[in-house]
């Protein structure tokens, strides 16, 4: 595990979770499943620029998924029950958990997820700020 030390140059002022959110973001480990794509979708007339997560998922149903925000982390975690009443004379397809965790930038949010055919794909958006130039009037002393 790399080891973050805090941010010393005076030039980076206010950086600090950023730094923090780094630090949370390496300790989370994963074993590459469920794989996953993310692609940007360019904005349209009637919606914005987003990026949409895409992670295949295929034999587990709504119920057995669950997609929340907390902070700026996207959390996905998918638990298949297992299934009592039946009898397999091969089982090459095991009953499986996994948990994906995203770190989202500041002001990132989900407009949804959708579940179709093995895959479950999430659009998240950044609302695009208003571009502020303010003019800092210098005052003259003497």
């Amino acid at each position: 595990m790399v080891r973050m030390t805090t941010m010393s140059s005076p030039f980076l002022l206010g950086f600090d979770e950023i730094e923090r959110a780094l630090e949370r973001a390496t300790k989370v480990g994963s074993d590459g499943y469920p794989p996953y794509n993310i692609e940007r979708i360019p904005a349209r007339e009637d919606a914005p620029e987003r990026l949409r997560i895409t992670l295949a998922v295929a034999g587990f149903t709504l119920d057995d998924i669950e997609v929340t925000q907390e902070e700026s982390q996207l959390w996905i975690k998918g638990r298949q029950r297992e299934d009592k009443s039946r009898e397999y004379i091969h089982r090459g397809i095991a009953a499986r958990q996994f948990q994906r965790n995203f770190l989202l930038a500041e002001g990132m949010r989900v407009l949804g997820a959708e579940l179709a055919n093995g895959l479950l794909s999430i659009d998240v958006v950044k609302p695009q700020p208003d571009k502020v130039i303010k003019k800092i009037n210098i005052l003259a002393r003497d």
